[in-house]
């Protein structure tokens, strides 16, 4: 593969924020994004496959379900057999938002499950994008997180009220920090994309008495992308930020 070519993985591009960082990362030119995906007929896919391309820029398509503990591996193995031979930016963004219910009676399960998509899947996409990420002379690990993982902020941000949601998100900005603190060559940030209007989004929003999340999906994704065009070791990593004003986040 050649130098000029920027490799990035993205999870969770069939909608949301990751459908509108593939779009916006593929019409750049000189970009291979390899998207991951639950369901390759999805509409969002079908809108990714058509977007405009920058000059040089592809597409890959690999499954992952954010759930299982081998499909990370599988699209590793199918983009080394499509000749990617390094990863230079791992966007963990694939996420899910169970219903709020109070920590005194939410179901075990329900906490069990968002822990296994919100914090296991970026695991699992990590540990199998490791050595190709070693490969890259500007390695970046970046996950998408949310405020509502902020221990220190919890209680300003009230986010207590959501236990299941915010308990795994807490432990996806933990598995960040951790590979920050191994990994002397690699950038990890946490970022806090901002209330978005995607479907959870929009659910949160009218939880707290709003018509609607108050950022488009590209408003999100132009400014996480400036974070991580800007993202150094010595800058940013280790840090959770807020993408919208790039305001640094307690853990």
């Amino acid at each position: 593969m050649s130098d000029q070519q920027t490799v990035v993985v993205i999870s969770g591009a069939g909608r949301g924020i990751g459908n509108a960082l593939a779009q916006a990362y593929l019409s750049r030119p000189n970009y291979t994004v390899v998207g991951t995906v639950r369901d390759e007929g999805a509409p969002g896919v079908a809108e990714l496959k058509a977007s405009s391309r920058g000059d040089g820029s592809k597409l890959l398509l690999v499954k992952i379900e954010s759930s299982s503990r081998t499909d990370a591996s599988s699209a590793v193995k199918e983009m080394t057999d499509a000749g990617i031979d390094r990863v230079d930016i791992v966007i963990a963004n694939a996420g899910t938002s169970p219903p709020i219910v109070p920590l005194e009676t939410v179901d075990l399960g329900v906490v069990a499950g968002a822990f296994g998509v919100n914090a296991l899947g970026p695991l699992a996409l990590y540990q199998a994008c490791y050595a190709l990420l070693g490969k890259s002379a500007n390695a970046k690990f970046i996950t998408i997180s949310s405020a509502a993982g902020s221990i220190g902020g919890m209680e300003a941000g009230h986010a207590h009220v959501a236990p299941a949601y915010c308990i795994s998100k807490a432990a996806l900005n933990w598995i960040t920090l951790a590979a920050h603190c191994g990994n002397k060559w690699l950038t990890a940030v946490a970022i806090n994309p901002g209330l978005v209007q995607t479907d959870m989004g929009n659910g949160t929003a009218k939880y707290l008495g709003l018509e609607k999340a108050p950022y488009t999906k590209e408003y999100s994704a132009e400014k996480i992308m400036g974070l991580i065009d800007a993202a150094t070791r010595e800058n940013m990593s280790g840090k959770f930020l807020n993408a919208i004003d790039g305001r640094e986040l307690p853990w």
